[in-house]
């Protein structure tokens, strides 16, 4: 019997090897796994994701780039219909890579900018954020889409309006700002990840009518403030956070081809599968799997959680951010500002 659930979108991590090694990484990037999917493996995991109806594909690292392949796999998903869009640290785009993002059509390409230079380059290297925007310059003059993405903590969510005076003049078509979550290095090095998210919401609120780009939360910041449709990017009032989609509607992709409802989910604990024994229709068909979001009641939501009028709708919010910032309770937003 299949399972009542359409995959739309993936967050594909095709290796871990990168440039940085961030203080506050939360998969502990730096250098490749030893047995990482064979180009002929991500090529075999495009057709399955292609198969099971996946619209848009993420890929992630690491550093994308920093595997030779990443065209192979590019050209794999785009020449199956599968938008891509690459998230970057920007460090080494070269000449050659955006040829070669222009040929493959690639949909966009995502930044990674935490925020002014001094506070970019301190939790990265010195020269860092004038690689980034380099790149992000560069992309934008071979007109590919490009957006920046903003993982906030205590020492950047307070510079949100000196960075946003600095993208008002390039002209990038998004910026997404997320909670960088307590896990991998961020734990391991006990980066303080707190910050105030109503002044977050404020922020937005306040400057995305006149920002000349989309600006908005990820999920796992909110929740169902009067502002909600607002800040996710609906200034139309239109539907906006229903609930954590991982294992519903999205899965993650690791390196070696674990599977999980989300990439952002980072704990053995939500490995669903492995494409090396299972097959991904297998897995996502699988009527026990990702059963933390696909047999949600709820009567699972607790602390505040519990007795919020929207707890249905919002389903405790951002699975992966509650578990990690939570003490691994799924079903309770440590970061609601309700």
């Amino acid at each position: 019997m299949s399972v009542p659930f359409r995959l739309r979108s993936c967050v594909w991590e095709i290796t871990l090897a990168c440039c940085f090694s961030c203080a506050y990484c939360g998969s502990c990037g730096g250098k490749a796994r030893e047995n990482e999917l064979t180009t002929e493996e991500c090529v075999g995991v495009a057709e399955q994701l292609a198969a099971l109806g996946c619209r848009r594909v993420s890929l992630i690292g690491g550093e994308v780039f920093m595997r030779a392949d990443w065209e192979t796999i590019v050209e794999a998903l785009t020449t199956r219909g599968i938008r891509v869009c690459i998230i970057t640290n920007g460090f080494t785009m070269t000449e050659g890579r955006l040829d070669a993002l222009t040929r493959l059509g690639v949909e966009s390409v995502a930044v990674s900018i935490d925020g002014p230079q001094r506070v970019h380059d301190a939790f990265r290297q010195e020269g860092s954020y004038r690689r980034a925007i380099a790149a992000l310059e560069a992309l934008l003059a071979h007109s590919i889409p490009v957006s920046v993405i903003s993982a906030l903590r205590r020492d950047n969510a307070p510079c949100l309006e000196e960075f946003y005076e600095t993208l008002c003049g390039y002209g990038i078509f998004a910026w997404q700002l997320q909670a960088c979550s307590p896990m991998g290095n961020a734990k391991k090095g006990n980066v303080d990840v707190h910050f105030d998210a109503r002044a977050v919401i404020d922020f937005v609120r306040r400057r995305a009518p006149e920002a000349p780009f989309a600006l908005g939360v990820a999920d796992n910041i909110g929740y169902y403030t009067p502002e909600e449709a607002f800040i996710r990017g609906r200034a139309d009032g239109g539907p906006a956070f229903g609930g954590c989609s991982a294992g519903l509607t999205s899965l993650g992709i690791d390196s070696v081809g674990n599977v999980r409802g989300c990439e952002s989910m980072y704990d053995e604990r939500f490995i669903e599968g492995n494409l090396r024994e299972r097959t991904l229709g297998d897995i996502w068909e699988d009527p026990d799997a990702f059963a933390y979001n696909r047999r949600f009641t709820a009567s699972l939501l607790t602390g505040k959680c519990a007795s919020c009028p929207y707890g249905e709708e919002c389903a405790g919010g951002c699975r992966s951010y509650n578990y990690f910032a939570g003490g691994g309770r799924l079903y309770e937003n440590p970061l609601c500002v309700r």
